[in-house]
């Protein structure tokens, strides 16, 4: 689309970045109010969310650098690096957990509220990662980068960057993360949990499926038939089941609590 700066250094790719990321940080505090999340606990989740961006950005560039690999016979980071969603995604989260049970059990080292409060605090984070993923894929586009298989449809869109009329399979991706985004925020604004599982496999499933019609350079595995990026879906839904099985378990235990405490009195 439009792959041209518009201020020195600046161009609508970084612009859509930084809104995806002031997206996420202005949903998670209004769901984060609604659901009565105290003051303290807020400010761990966002001071430790701005610090995870960034630690997910360069994650995704370390990512896209070890797929480029094959293609370069190198380990290569420069400006033509680029970047990869599932190594932000991996590595952003990994770096937001560990300083949240590290510097909350500091903080909260009497009342354990980072504890109790952390299956909350996962429900709400699946629409905050869902709405700055669907900006994000709206920059992608500008930039032209992730895009379809060549096209004269009517749907196809041109692409500057690579000089042809692809399929815009970053607009459809970015519709599908926006309507995932309000599925997710109705759940938890309405108290509903496993949120966190839901949004895994509803993007590990879109991903498999939507990399068959992909026609950009992706890197490879071991395997000839998957793409790096349809390996991680499937590990992504694998871990979707893990993560339900384990809030599953939580529930049960709680309510089991809640009942022997409910016949002692």
């Amino acid at each position: 689309m439009y792959s041209k700066e518009i201020l020195p250094g600046i161009d609508l790719y970084l612009i859509m970045l930084c809104i995806a990321a002031i997206s996420a940080i202005l949903v998670y505090r209004y769901i984060a109010d609604r659901r009565s999340i105290g003051a303290r606990l807020q400010n761990l989740c966002l001071f430790n969310a701005v610090a995870s961006i960034l630690i997910g950005y360069y994650s995704a560039v370390l990512f896209q650098a070890i797929y480029n690999i094959p293609k370069y016979g190198e380990f290569r980071l420069d400006s033509n690096t680029g970047a990869t969603f599932y190594g932000g995604l991996i590595g952003g989260a990994a770096f937001f957990i560990l300083i949240y049970f590290v510097v909350g059990g500091f903080i909260f080292k009497e009342s354990k509220e980072h504890i109790r409060s952390f299956r909350l605090i996962s429900d709400i984070a699946a629409p905050c990662i869902a709405i700055a993923h669907s900006f994000g894929r709206l920059g992608c586009l500008f930039a032209g980068c992730c895009h379809g298989k060549e096209t004269d449809m009517w749907y196809g869109i041109y692409m500057s960057s690579i000089g042809k009329r692809v399929v815009p399979i970053q607009l459809y991706e970015a519709i599908f993360l926006a309507v995932l985004f309000v599925y997710l925020s109705y759940r938890v604004l309405k108290g509903k949990t496993y949120n966190l599982p839901i949004y895994m496999t509803a993007y590990g499933l879109w991903r498999f499926f939507i990399e068959y019609a992909r026609d950009d350079y992706r890197g490879y595995t071991f395997t000839d038939f998957l793409t790096p990026s349809q390996l991680t879906a499937i590990l992504m839904i694998i871990g979707a089941g893990v993560v339900f099985a384990v809030e599953y378990i939580c529930v049960k235990r709680s309510n089991c609590r809640a009942e022997a405490n409910e016949a002692d009195d």
